[in-house]
């Protein structure tokens, strides 16, 4: 599960790129119980979506031409740079190349030899986000994708997993054991990052979206559901039976 270690190669950021973050705040703060706290306007129109108190996410304006809505989710680096020219000579994409958030830290924005478009966090004095795997927070994160993730254990160390009984395979920062799987690889033509948040009720929370998979119960995982914004990012919800 995800935790708040942040140790390296485990996702410690998540953000929204909207053509309407007003609008787009509105929609997840009834989906997902989320407060929109803007950044003010040194920051270009980005800010953060806070849940009781903590930062679990955060959005801004699209800042790439012809870029659509999306969910990035972004992954721990003790070295941003140096994951970049992983990335090139793996046979990604360095979209945006690394650069300092003020003193907050160093990221940069990269795509897969696939074409599933994620970035990278380097902590400075923000280590990523305040809260994982509880209410509100995110939970879960899929790649899917027509490729398996041995791109992502080259340029990120992942541990990449199977699981007896269980369709696809799983991943784990390297080092680590099962209880820090964090997500799985789906078999899928359209290489994309599929967040999920906790809720406590996806029924409910299907019931204020579009639906892309209606809510279903998973043993020994809970019930989910895949939701899409007016705008048409897409993210999942999970009510977990461990959360």
């Amino acid at each position: 599960m995800l935790t708040t270690d942040f140790v390296p190669g485990a996702p410690n950021w998540i953000d929204l790129g909207s053509p309407d973050p007003v609008a787009a705040a509105e929609f997840y703060g009834r989906v997902l119980g989320w407060t929109h706290v803007p950044l003010g306007p040194e920051a270009g129109g980005y800010g953060f979506f806070a849940h009781e108190g903590r930062t679990v996410a955060a959005i801004g304006p699209l800042s790439e031409p012809g870029a659509s809505s999306a969910w990035t989710v972004y992954f721990a680096s003790p070295d941003a740079d140096s994951t970049c020219r992983s990335v090139a000579a793996a046979g990604g994409k360095v979209r945006l190349e690394p650069f300092d958030v003020f003193t907050s830290g160093r990221m940069a924005q990269l795509t897969d030899p696939a074409g599933a478009e994620f970035a990278v966090w380097q902590a400075g004095d923000l280590r990523g986000v305040d809260a994982v795997s509880t209410v509100g927070s995110l939970t879960w994160v899929e790649l899917h994708s027509p490729d398996d993730a041995n791109f992502y254990n080259t340029v990120l160390s992942w541990e990449i997993v199977t699981i007896p009984g269980a369709p696809g395979s799983f991943f784990r920062p390297a080092g680590t054991g099962e209880g820090a799987m964090f997500g799985a690889v789906v078999p899928d033509s359209e290489p994309y990052w599929l967040p999920y948040f906790e809720v406590a009720d996806p029924d409910a929370a299907a019931a204020e979206a579009d639906v892309v998979v209606e809510p279903y119960s998973l043993e020994g995982i809970g019930r989910i559901a895949v939701l899409v914004d007016p705008f048409g990012a897409r993210f999942g919800v999970m009510s977990s039976v461990t959360a």
